[in-house]
């Protein structure tokens, strides 16, 4: 069985330089897990921040599941994300160099029906590497057609 992905954050490989990429487990509620699911959420304009020794996502919209009854989620709350201790202090000590960020890239569904987050440590890039990529999706583009 495959990976399932659910949302995708298309812009984040055009404005950042991805370097290295993690896989993390996310903290949410069963009205978030169903929303996700139904794939009603948005990670475009996230964010991963430490937070009193934990990672977190900061921004990630998930839109309230209709049939929650009472129990409603906030749709812009704070999600903490699980990783080992090995990896957080890799990534803690890879943040503080000036420039590098965590961008949340994807969320899918693991082999095991558990919801993930693919984050990527990068760096921005800038309006020239920008024209770059562009110039290469369009080469790659043109070589596909006649092939």
């Amino acid at each position: 069985m495959k990976n399932r992905l659910i949302i995708s954050n298309r812009k984040a490989r055009f404005e950042y330089q991805i370097e290295e990429t993690f896989v993390a487990g996310m903290v949410l509620t069963g009205a978030e897990v169903k929303s996700l699911k139904k794939s009603e959420a948005s990670i475009s304009e996230a964010y991963c921040l430490f937070h009193q020794k934990k990672l977190i996502i900061r921004g990630m919209q998930i839109n309230e599941f209709r049939n929650a009854g009472y129990v409603n989620q906030e749709p812009l709350r704070d999600k903490q994300l699980l990783l080992t201790k090995k990896e957080l202090k890799k990534i803690k000590s890879k943040v503080e160099i000036q420039g590098n960020t965590l961008i949340p890239l994807e969320i899918f569904i693991s082999e095991r029906n558990f919801l993930k987050l693919k984050i990527g440590l990068g760096k921005g890039k800038k309006l020239h590497d920008k024209r770059e990529s562009l110039k290469q999706k369009d080469i790659q583009r043109e070589i596909d057609r006649y092939l």
